[in-house]
């Protein structure tokens, strides 16, 4: 006897042996001269069907058989008599771990609404849809690895509490050991961080990017793959004040470096989740395109789910300047019948439906933004020189563009000029003492390095076509919400 995962014994090539099965029952049904029990212990999508004979049990042990328990089913390996599986089990032995009281338990076999399974995280991995979603998660996080790991790159643990920001957005997270009720004050009346456990004002990192730039410019590449954290006040579908970064800088890259391997990241990592989560994303696709038949033709996906995918990895990413991108939106038939919600010209921050128009509507393929206005972009990009067809100085930036949700990834080649990112810093109001370390690297060795951003669940809530990011990860940290 020997026990063995549902998605093994699904793909049994063997029967007639015995074997037991362990899991959670999705449903139970009765006949007149058997008793059809659906098991699933999180391994894949697919239930293992148990068959009982009622005179062979009692009626307590079968009693005590209801969606959600926990058991294990002992039996024989059978080829199935109906449609829809293999094998099944032929049951000889029922064990009850635990019991779920169907007057109580959530999960019944019906139709849930997403904000209802999010007041029940503790249990919403059981369902069919986030039990896909969490393993492709796992697929995708360990594709990631592999695709680094393969490539010369060495992982990297940066700081989660960090005394800079780096991205200078100031919605930062504090941590303290101090009393807040009554914390201790300088002689001006304000918070005395010298008491405090580390000495100084410290918060959770919103990015591991300039510790990332340290490790770069020493082992030539490295890669980050941590928590990051953004006390922005958001409730947006796209939004997290909890989430995981995947952070790659490379000494010696520069921008078409850059944009080259971003490339062939996103296509490798989505590749892999097609060839290894088949049956999750099948099933997936069907879900979205159910709920999709309620919604007006305007707000459905504007290809099938394994499509779009394949969409991503098959296809060139076009590449082209900023500027180009604002002449082509410019000259769209959206701007000029005046439908883009947003109004675009030269200077703008690029919003999602100008960015979707470019994927979806004008290039019908991936795109990569370079060259944009410096202004509206982090302090720690390369300047390009002066460029005559750019109405205002620009930097080294690329940005990836993908179907149905525009930006993906962002990143830039890093400004390796001491004198140029010390005038950028006090330009944009960084004290230079917070980042004294970060400078020196370029006081020491300097080299040309290029790097990006990719927010995993983003990643994640594209490959599996989820409507909302909460959905994506198993507890998500939102405004009001830090439960589980």
């Amino acid at each position: 006897m020997s026990l063995l995962p549902v998605k093994q014994l699904l793909a049994s090539e063997t029967t007639g042996h015995t074997i037991t099965v362990k899991g959670w029952v999705r449903t139970k049904r009765e006949s007149k001269n058997a008793i059809f029990i659906a098991i699933n212990d999180g391994s894949t999508i697919h239930n293992l069907q148990a068959v009982a004979e009622p005179g062979q049990f009692s009626e307590e042990t079968l009693r005590l058989v209801t969606t959600g328990s926990c058991v294990a089913i002992t039996g024989t390996l059978v080829e199935s008599q109906g449609s829809g599986q293999k094998v099944e089990v032929k049951a000889t032995d029922i064990h009850v771990y635990g019991t779920a009281d169907p007057e109580k338990y959530p999960l019944q076999p019906k139709k849930h609404s997403m904000e209802f399974l999010r007041e029940i995280a503790h249990l919403r991995p059981r369902t069919n849809t986030f039990s896909a979603v969490l393993r492709i998660r796992h697929a995708l996080a360990f594709a990631v690895h592999k695709y680094f790991n393969d490539n010369g790159f060495f992982y990297l643990h940066t700081p989660i509490i960090t005394a800079s920001d780096a991205e200078g957005a100031g919605e930062m997270f504090r941590v303290t050991t101090l009393d807040m009720n009554k914390p201790p004050r300088t002689d001006e009346g304000d918070i005395d961080y010298k008491q405090d456990f580390f000495g100084r004002e410290t918060n959770l990192t919103v990015s591991g990017q300039l510790e990332g730039e340290l490790g770069a410019l020493a082992l030539s590449k490295i890669y980050t793959f941590g928590p990051t954290f953004r006390a922005e006040n958001s409730n947006t579908t796209r939004h997290l004040a909890e989430f995981w970064m995947i952070e790659p800088e490379m000494a010696f890259y520069e921008l078409e470096d850059n944009m080259n391997l971003a490339e062939d990241f996103v296509k490798t990592v989505i590749g892999y989740a097609l060839e290894h989560c088949a049956d999750d994303l099948a099933f997936l696709q069907n879900r979205l395109m159910e709920e999709e038949k309620s919604k007006p033709q305007a707000d459905r996906s504007p290809m099938p789910l394994l499509e779009k995918l394949a969409f991503v990895v098959n296809n060139d990413f076009q590449r082209l300047t900023y500027t180009q991108a604002i002449e082509i939106l410019l000259q769209s038939k959206p701007h000029k019948e005046k439908k883009f919600q947003y109004p675009v010209g030269w200077g703008i921050d690029l919003q999602s439906e100008h960015e979707r128009f470019l994927v979806e509507k004008h290039f019908k393929k991936p795109v990569i933004l370079t060259n944009y206005p410096r202004e509206i972009k982090s302090f720690y990009m390369k300047q390009d020189e002066v460029d005559e067809s750019a109405p205002g100085p620009t930097v080294r930036a690329m940005d990836v563009l993908f179907p149905g949700i525009g930006e993906i990834i962002g990143g830039s080649q890093r400004e390796e000029n001491y004198d140029k990112l010390m005038a950028r810093i006090q330009e944009v109001g960084i004290d230079p003492s917070n980042i004294w370390w970060f400078l020196e690297t370029r006081q020491f060795g300097t080299a040309p390095h290029s790097g990006f951003g990719l927010g995993f669940e983003r990643l994640v809530l594209f490959v599996t076509g989820m409507g909302n990011i909460r959905d994506v990860i198993p507890f998500p940290r939102t405004p009001k919400s830090a439960e589980f």
